[in-house]
């Protein structure tokens, strides 16, 4: 059996950093922190060197919200109006679709962007969105070296690159888990506010039933229920009746024809189209392996394992069972890495846990340099560790709590 490496301390002391883990997130979280004022001044990032606008996902985000503040927010689902929108802002054209494939409700957050310069809103999107993502990893870290993790995970690149949602799926993931034994109704808020993106909250239901987590099930329905109501008033019939009309042929580019091509997506799914496999095939693979994984966290979540381990079982679960999942999507990943770190510091990390861990994430930075779909891989690795965290510890963990997580 693998043994914690770190010496034993006494119950309420503080274990030391390891000086790999704090060496090279420092050196990642550098790496990250310069690249983009670098990177935008010298026109390789929003705009290029002849002032227009670099074709990338964060132009869709600003396009609806103009439709929507021009009065027309059911346009935002057309891929065609949605693209003159989008060639018109950044001053030429582009090959395919940014399409825009999210609720209603997340326009309220495009017409807020969508006030500001193209330029403005990219830059505070990233900005805004990253505060709650650092607020919740330091809480799940329970030390200040969350921050640095957060900002160090190769993810993080890659959403800030594209404008994407990752760190407010993440920060949303990772909220109603932190704060699930503690806070229950502002759990399932975090939880209803995820709806935005109803892809990751498939297993939550099967979860929070299996733990009789009940205050958190019905507040996370309340909320979503409340959003559609309140984006139904806004926007209008016609903004839910074109989501739901534009929705199958979303699904049919891209699940089923392959418009973004299939090594952009990190799924089991999409790793056996990649490989030439067919549709057919391809789910059967992942509904397979979709309900083994469900299986496994509702017999998880009623057991006696640590709070902990059955979180970042969860969150890593939302990465394994949904067949629409790109790099940025992978933010959600730090979630449960914070979680085995937070485990590791307070009682010892295994002999080759952070090696593993490494592994899983230089697999990550390997597809943002090569293109390489290896995201897959390094969701299984996280995975094998929270699998084996769960065999080795079968007794309740204290929950926990607002100020154990702050000391």
């Amino acid at each position: 059996m693998a043994t914690p490496v770190s010496v034993p301390t006494t119950p309420g002391e503080h274990r030391a950093i390891p000086p790999a883990l704090l060496n090279v997130c420092f050196a990642l979280a550098v790496i990250n922190l310069s690249f983009f004022p670098t990177a935008y001044l010298a026109h390789w990032w929003i705009t290029d060197s002849a002032g227009l606008g670099i074709p990338t996902d964060f132009v869709n985000v600003w396009a609806a919200g103009r439709l929507a503040l021009d009065g027309h927010p059911a346009q935002a689902w057309d891929w065609n109006i949605q693209k003159q929108v989008e060639v018109a802002l950044l001053g030429q054209d582009f090959t395919g679709y940014f399409a825009w494939h999210y609720p209603p409700p997340f326009l309220f957050i495009a017409s807020l962007l969508a006030h500001f310069p193209y330029a403005v809103a990219f830059i505070g999107w990233a900005l805004l969105s990253l505060v709650p993502y650092l607020a919740m990893m330091r809480a799940i870290v329970g030390r200040p070296f969350g921050l640095l993790l957060a900002v160090a995970v190769p993810m993080a690149f890659n959403n800030v690159l594209v404008g994407q949602n990752g760190f407010l799926t993440a920060a949303l993931i990772g909220g109603t888990l932190y704060l699930m034994p503690v806070r229950p109704m502002l759990s399932g808020i975090c939880l209803g506010l995820l709806s935005y993106k109803p892809q990751y909250g498939l297993l939550f239901p099967l979860v929070l039933i299996a733990a009789s987590q009940w205050t958190v099930f019905f507040t996370a329905a309340v909320v979503t229920v409340v959003m559609a109501v309140a984006s139904w008033l806004a926007f209008g019939t016609e903004s839910w009746q074109a989501f739901f009309h534009w929705m199958p042929m979303f699904s049919q580019a891209f699940l089923t024809e392959g418009k973004a091509p299939w090594w952009k997506m990190q799924s089991l799914f999409a790793l056996v189209r990649t490989f030439g496999g067919t549709e057919q095939l391809a789910w059967i693979f992942h509904w397979i392996f979709a309900g083994a994984v469900a299986v496994v966290l509702a017999l998880m979540w009623r057991s006696r394992v640590r709070y902990a381990v059955k979180a970042a079982a969860l969150a890593t679960g939302t990465l394994l069972t949904t067949p629409y999942l790109f790099m940025y999507d992978m933010m959600v990943l730090a979630i449960p890495v914070a979680f085995l770190v937070r485990i590791g510091l307070s009682s010892g990390f295994l002999a080759w846990e952070l090696p593993a861990l490494a592994c899983a994430l230089a697999m990550i930075a390997g597809f943002i340099l090569t293109g390489v779909p290896l995201g897959f891989g390094a969701t299984l690795i996280v995975a094998g560790l929270v699998l084996r965290r769960a065999s080795l510890w079968r007794r309740p963990e204290p929950a926990p709590s607002m100020v154990s997580a702050a000391t």
